[in-house]
C-alpha cells in the first residue's frame, strides 16, 4: 500500500501573515503564501501518523477533513510544534483511546510537565496520550499499513531536532544543521524536505542558499521548502529555484 504525505503547515513560528497583519514580501493575494505553523501528516491506509502539533493543528485538520490521529511524533519541544496537542482531545473522546505520542527523552519530558493534563488524570478529565521516548528505528501502524522510520538528532540553534526519514523521504522542518550533507542516510531520497527560514542568516535554521546547498551535496529528486517565513514570497521562489526545489504550502500533498 502507498503512502502520501500532507503538508498541514509549512510557516514558520509566526506565520504568514503574523498575527499583527505583517506580509513581509508574500502577496496577499496568493492562497499559497497563507502559512499556517509548520505540521505534516503521513497517510497509509488507515494509519494516520501526525509529526507535530502546530498552534494552528483544529483549522490545518477541519481544513483537511482528517478525523483521526493514529500516532503522533515529535521533531522537538518548542511551542510552534507543541502547542497544538490540547487540540487533539476530540480524537480521544471519538474513539476513547489514547494516542500514542513519540519524541525523545528531552521533549517528551518537557511536554509531561508543560502539559501535565493530557498526560495523567486531573480532576474529571481523562489523559488522552501515552508518551513514549522514540527509538533510532521504529515503526507504526500494522500490516501493510505499517511505516517504518529512521530518527536523527540534528541541531536546531541551541538544542536537538528529529529529523525523520521514511518511504524513501526525509522530513527535516527545524534545524541549522550543515553536518547532514555528509549523512549517508539522508542520499539516496524521493523527497527532501527541509527548513529554509529566510534570505538572512538565522542561528537556528537554514537560510534559502543553505538550503540549496543541502540540496546540491544530498541530491534528491526533488526538495520541499518548509518553515518559510514572510520574506519569501511563493511566486518570486518559484522563479528563482531550480526545477527540482519547490517551496511548500499550506495542504501540499506528496505520493510517497
Amino acid at each position: 500500500m502507498k503512502a502520501k504525505l500532507l503538508i498541514l503547515g509549512c510557516g514558520s513560528s509566526v506565520g504568514v501573515p503574523r498575527i499583527d497583519g505583517v506580509w513581509g514580501n508574500c502577496k496577499k493575494n496568493n492562497k499559497k503564501n497563507i502559512r499556517s505553523r509548520s505540521s505534516a501528516i503521513i497517510i497509509k491506509g488507515t494509519n494516520y501518523i501526525l509529526i507535530d502539533t502546530s498552534p494552528d493543528l483544529k483549522y490545518q485538520l477541519l481544513s483537511n477533513k482528517i478525523k483521526n490521529i493514529s500516532s503522533v511524533i515529535l521533531t522537538h519541544e518548542h511551542a510552534d510544534q507543541t502547542n497544538g496537542l490540547f487540540e487533539l482531545r476530540p480524537i480521544f473522546w471519538r474513539h476513547k483511546k489514547k494516542i500514542n505520542i513519540y519524541g525523545d527523552t528531552h521533549t517528551i519530558k518537557l511536554i509531561n510537565k508543560r502539559h501535565d493534563y493530557l498526560f495523567k488524570k486531573t480532576g474529571s478529565y481523562p489523559p488522552i496520550f501515552k508518551s513514549n521516548i522514540i527509538k533510532s528505528k521504529f515503526s507504526l501502524g500494522e500490516s501493510n499499513e505499517k511505516v517504518f522510520f529512521k530518527s536523527i538528532k540534528v541541531r536546531h540553534g541551541k538544542i536537538n531536532s528529529l529529523a525523520y526519514i521514511f518511504e524513501k523521504t526525509a522530513y527535516i522542518s527545524d534545524t541549522n544543521d550543515l553536518s547532514i550533507i555528509k549523512m549517508d542516510e539522508f542520499k539516496n531520497l524521493k523527497y527532501l524536505i527541509i527548513d529554509c527560514l529566510k534570505f538572512k542568516k538565522h542561528p537556528s535554521h537554514f537560510t534559502l542558499k543553505e538550503s540549496l546547498l543541502v540540496h546540491q551535496k544530498l541530491k534528491p529528486k526533488k526538495t520541499i521548502l518548509t518553515n518559510l517565513n514572510h520574506d519569501l514570497d511563493y511566486n518570486y521562489l518559484i522563479k528563482i529555484l531550480p526545477r527540482d526545489v519547490v517551496p511548500a504550502y499550506d495542504g501540499l500533498k506528496i505520493s510517497l
